[in-house]
C-alpha cells in the first residue's frame, strides 16, 4: 500500500463529527478523469441492470455487488483518500462486506416528484432488530462516493438526522409526509466522499434535476461480520496485494481466522505497526 495514504488519515476533527454527527464529507476525494472513468463503467452496468429488470430510464436503481463488475471499482477499495478514515474509524480488523450502486434518474417529462416522508432507516436490516443495547454498537460504516453533483437541493441528496446513531428509534411528526425534525440534505460535490455510520438514521430523498444522480457506496465491517451481498471477487483475489485481499474477505487460517486472526489475516496490523507505531495501533 502506498505511504502516501498516511498524508490523508482520520482527522481529530473528522473524528469528533462522526462521533457526534454519525457522519462527515470530504471533497476532492477522485480526481475528474476518474469520475468519467467510474461514470462510464457505472452508466454500463446500470444499464444492463435496467434492462434485465425490465427497468424504465426513469426509474430509480440500487445495483449491489458491483464492485466485481468492472477493474476500476476495485480501484476505490484501498483508496488512499478514503481508507485510511475508515481504518481511523473501525480499527485494522476490516473487510468489504458490501458494495452497491444507485442511481437516481431526472423525472420524467411532465412529472414532478411526489411530495411525500422520504425512507428513513438504518442499514444493516435484520441486525437492527436483534441487537439487545442502546445505543446499538458501530460495527460498519459506508463510504459513499458521488459521481455527480449533489451541492443544491432537489439533486437527489441524501439526508441524514445528525446524531441520530444514538439511538435506535427516531420520532416522527405527526403529518404523515414531513419528515423528522432535525433531518439535514447532505450536500455533496461530484468527487466528494461521505462517510458514514451505519446506524444513522437517513434516506434517499427525489431528484428534480435534469441528470441521474450517481453514487457509489463502499461497506466496511469488522472481518467476523458476513457480507451483505454475494461479493463476487474472486476473480480479483490472485492479482491483488495481501491488504487488498484482506479487504476483500480473504482469510489463510480459515473461519477462525475471521474472529481470531493471525498475522497473515490482517497485513493491514503490521503495515500500521510499521509506519505509525505500535502504540497508533489498538490492540
Amino acid at each position: 500500500m502506498d505511504i502516501a495514504c498516511l498524508e490523508y488519515c482520520l482527522t481529530e476533527t473528522e473524528r469528533a463529527a462522526f462521533d457526534r454527527d454519525g457522519y462527515f464529507v470530504v471533497e476532492d476525494v477522485l480526481p475528474p478523469a476518474l469520475i468519467q472513468e467510474l461514470t462510464h463503467a457505472a452508466d454500463r452496468v446500470d444499464g444492463a441492470e435496467r434492462k434485465a429488470n425490465n427497468r424504465s430510464a426513469y426509474e430509480s436503481q440500487n445495483t449491489l455487488d458491483f464492485i466485481g463488475r468492472d477493474d476500476v471499482f476495485l480501484q476505490l477499495l484501498d483508496w488512499p483518500l478514503t481508507l485510511p478514515k475508515v481504518w481511523g474509524i473501525l480499527g485494522w480488523n476490516i473487510q468489504l462486506y458490501h458494495s452497491h450502486m444507485i442511481y437516481t434518474p431526472s423525472p420524467a417529462p411532465g412529472q414532478a416528484p411526489p411530495r411525500k416522508r422520504l425512507g428513513w432507516h438504518q442499514d444493516s436490516g435484520r441486525l437492527n432488530r436483534e441487537m439487545e443495547t442502546t445505543p446499538q454498537p458501530r460495527l460498519s460504516l459506508k463510504v459513499a462516493f458521488f459521481l455527480t453533483d449533489t451541492s443544491e437541493l432537489g439533486h437527489a441528496n441524501l439526508y441524514v438526522v445528525p446524531g441520530s446513531q444514538l439511538t435506535n428509534k427516531i420520532e416522527f411528526p405527526s403529518d404523515p409526509d414531513a419528515n423528522p425534525v432535525g433531518a439535514v440534505a447532505v450536500r455533496a460535490k461530484a468527487g466528494s466522499a461521505v462517510f458514514f455510520d451505519r446506524r444513522v438514521w437517513h434516506a434517499s430523498s427525489p431528484n428534480e434535476a435534469d441528470f441521474a444522480r450517481k453514487v457509489l457506496f463502499y461497506g466496511y465491517s469488522y472481518r467476523w461480520i458476513r457480507p451483505r451481498d454475494n461479493m463476487t471477487v474472486a476473480h480479483y483475489v490472485e492479482r491483488c496485494d495481501p491488504i487488498q485481499q484482506q479487504l476483500l474477505g480473504v482469510s489463510h487460517s480459515g473461519g477462525h481466522g475471521y474472529s481470531s486472526p493471525r498475522e497473515d489475516d490482517v497485513p493491514l496490523r503490521a503495515w500500521l505497526v510499521e509506519h505509525l507505531g505500535a502504540e497508533a495501533v489498538p490492540a
